[in-house]
């Protein structure tokens, strides 16, 4: 068993693809409409299917907002060199919502950033 992806609403599309690629560098490794459902997914991720773990974005077509709740924590993502990947996040428009520095009670640098929706991205530092 392993995890396959994780699904998260979109209210824009083209904008989710835009960011999880162009911004966080992943790779778009498909996409498909859903007429019948009124529902686009997209999947995007840094490996393959076969053998990562990826997220999945889901358009509802209409559907303008989404209340993202209090259950949801973060998507975390392993980065070499923490503050070059913010500055590149900054530099491409993206939002910093937690400068890199070392979490609390800890060493690990970590910085977290929103994704359009608004969901929680951590960065954590492994190299």
């Amino acid at each position: 068993m392993r995890i396959l992806h994780t699904m998260i609403r979109v209210t824009d599309m083209e904008r989710a693809i835009a960011f999880y690629t162009d911004i966080l560098s992943m790779r778009l490794l498909r996409r498909k409409d859903y007429p019948g459902g009124r529902f686009t997914l997209a999947f995007v991720g840094y490996g393959d299917e076969s053998d990562s773990a990826v997220i999945e974005l889901t358009h509802n077509w209409d559907t303008d907002n989404y209340d993202l709740g209090n259950a949801f924590g973060h998507i975390a993502i392993g980065v070499a060199d923490i503050y070059a990947v913010c500055d590149r996040i900054r530099a491409g428009g993206g939002q910093i919502s937690r400068e890199p520095g070392p979490m609390k009670h800890g060493n690990t640098v970590i910085a977290f950033v929103r994704d359009p929706d608004g969901y929680a991205i951590e960065l954590i530092e492994t190299g």
